[in-house]
């Protein structure tokens, strides 16, 4: 195992771990803000940054059965949402390889 190295992002809007403040993702990235996770509102990200995935699993959703993976950030090890493995449903299929960042555990970086 070697060091790893934090990516960091630029751009209009940057959001970052509440907890450290390490950049995850950009606004450009972002899908959606029609989302809930465990602590109120989330967003949904094409793809984020400086996350470690934990193991899949499935869980109950709102909206149906999906395989699951939290991520965690890879400075301070805060759970910050999940990523989407596989949708059970049809009409949920547009969510898998997408991200989950929930918005309080996010603060504006830049």
């Amino acid at each position: 195992m070697g060091m790893s190295y934090r990516r960091y992002l630029s751009g209009e809007r940057i959001y970052g771990c509440s907890t450290c403040k390490t950049h995850l993702a950009t606004i450009h990235s972002m899908r959606s803000k029609s989302f809930n996770g465990q602590h109120g509102r989330a967003y949904l990200f094409d793809g984020v940054v400086n996350v470690v995935e934990g193991e899949a699993s499935d869980r109950l959703m709102t909206t149906g059965n999906h395989t699951v993976r939290d991520i965690y950030c890879c400075k301070c090890g805060t759970t910050l949402g999940w990523k989407y493995e596989k949708a059970y449903e049809a009409s949920q299929k547009y969510k898998e390889g997408k991200y989950i960042l929930e918005r309080n555990l996010l603060v504006d970086v830049q």
